[in-house]
């Protein structure tokens, strides 16, 4: 059976390409979306497939260009909500308009941590080579005196040097999420 006849859209070979490349990059919102909304993480996990499925069936309805992300949240949604109908009976199930809510709250979050780690990404490419090395060693799981070692510093003056840092990452990074540049 060709994917045409079993409902799944018809696009062209580089548009199902683009499709395919956007719907494995968002698995990890989908289903942090889906899992906010859900107790059970099985369920929570055939929810995603249920909305894989339907994103592919509704491929067509894509519009290249536009943010594949917030359309494929907005299935998925969709998804728990009707997942929540159906089993409208379980004690455990929240009502629709809180699910709405909820999914809501975690879209805004979600698209709050991707700006924060844009801005984060652009605030370290502002940073010494040095400095970027050391908060490189110490997020590894360096201690203070192993990056210290290896800088050739000594420890106290590494802690100062990180504690500085980290200040000035978290002050770039609110200048540039507020669309000040620092």
């Amino acid at each position: 059976m060709t994917l045409a006849r079993a409902g799944i859209g018809t696009l062209d070979k580089a548009t199902t390409e683009q499709f395919v490349q956007h719907l494995t990059d968002c698995q990890d919102r989908l289903y942090a979306l889906i899992r906010s909304l859900m107790l059970d993480a099985d369920a929570a996990r055939d929810v995603l497939q249920e909305t894989n499925l339907v994103l592919w069936r509704k491929s067509d309805e894509f519009a290249p260009g536009s943010d594949f992300g917030a359309w494929a949240c907005r299935v998925a949604r969709f998804q728990v909500l009707a997942w929540a109908r159906d089993r409208g009976r379980d004690r455990m199930v929240f009502d629709q308009e809180l699910l709405g809510d909820l999914a809501e709250a975690a879209e805004r979050q979600y698209a709050n941590g991707t700006e924060r780690r844009r801005a984060l990404r652009q605030c370290l490419g502002k940073l010494t080579a040095e400095q970027r090395q050391m908060i490189q060693l110490r997020y590894e799981g360096s201690t203070v005196k192993a990056v210290a070692e290896v800088v050739g510093k000594k420890a106290n003056h590494v802690a100062q040097l990180l504690f500085r840092i980290r200040a000035a990452l978290a002050q770039c990074i609110e200048s540039t999420l507020e669309g000040r540049e620092s």
